[in-house]
């Protein structure tokens, strides 16, 4: 059997005829590549102490991410990567209302899996190297007694080993947002209805064929663009999530990891 007709008979069996499985799991993809990169962005950022990242390359992160995103599954899902762009969809009616809920579990799903990638690419699975625990001999000098495991991973490293939600070594905003400590429900909940007002806004006009036409097939720049500008203006106050599923499904993940319910928790100073 040549190569071309192995090629041919694999494609067969794993083609997927079903429609609506398509379109899911290429939301799916659309949405891990969109989170996997926004979050790793902010872990390189938070992890080399803002030596090799910034709070512009972060913003730089997650909107070529959503470009990204939108060229791994636009021709099939629509790559909405985002709940309230999906809802968005079904007021004008261009999604139908039964596929909403379908899609807001596969978008989060999806950030959920990716959180997961990130903690193992920046945290890995426990590799270790090993260093003597230093101690006085009794005489004036010093030895080496019992062997401590010391992590090489960035997460670890950073954190000192505690997962924490605040604090000087908190690593809890790498996968989800957290609102500064001076910014109250209301106002933080104000600050997420506008931003992904314009997000909206934005996405649309570019969209309506009847403005002036983006050349085709660089829309998904230029809405990496506005998301670009919106995270430049509209970020300070609750890091500019945007997206329900892009929050929610991070923060699942650290609940399960091991940073725990404060992760849902608002406390009053901190957000």
């Amino acid at each position: 059997m040549d190569t071309t007709s192995f090629l041919t008979k694999a494609r067969g069996l794993l083609h997927i005829r079903n429609q609506l499985v398509r379109e899911c799991l290429a939301e799916l993809l659309a949405t891990f590549m969109l989170i996997i990169i926004t979050l790793s962005s902010s872990a390189q950022k938070i992890t080399s102490f803002e030596m090799k990242g910034n709070l512009l390359t972060s913003y730089l992160g997650g909107a070529l991410a959503v470009m990204v995103g939108i060229y791994t599954a636009g021709g099939i899902s629509g790559a909405h990567m985002n709940p309230a762009f999906s809802f968005a969809m079904c007021l004008i009616e261009q999604f139908p209302w039964w596929k909403f809920p379908i899609f807001v579990v596969v978008q989060t799903l999806g950030s959920f899996i990716s959180a997961g990638a990130v903690y193992i690419l920046y945290y890995g699975m426990g590799e270790q190297h090993w260093a003597r625990e230093a101690h006085s001999d009794g005489r004036g000098g010093q030895a080496y007694g019992h062997a401590l495991p010391l992590s090489q991973d960035a997460i670890w490293h950073y954190s000192n080993g505690t997962l924490t939600v605040s604090g000087p070594r908190e690593t809890a905003s790498i996968f989800a947002t957290y609102p500064a400590d001076y910014v109250s429900i209301t106002n933080g909940f104000l600050d997420q209805v506008i931003g992904t007002g314009v997000l909206m806004v934005g996405i649309m006009g570019i969209m309506d064929t009847r403005n002036k036409a983006v050349p085709k097939g660089l829309e998904p720049v230029v809405v990496a663009l506005l998301v670009l500008s919106i995270e430049s203006s509209m970020g300070a106050n609750c890091g500019c999530p945007l997206n329900p599923a892009r929050d929610l499904g991070p923060r699942l993940f650290t609940y399960v990891a091991g940073w725990g319910p404060e992760v849902f928790r608002w406390v009053e100073g901190r957000g």
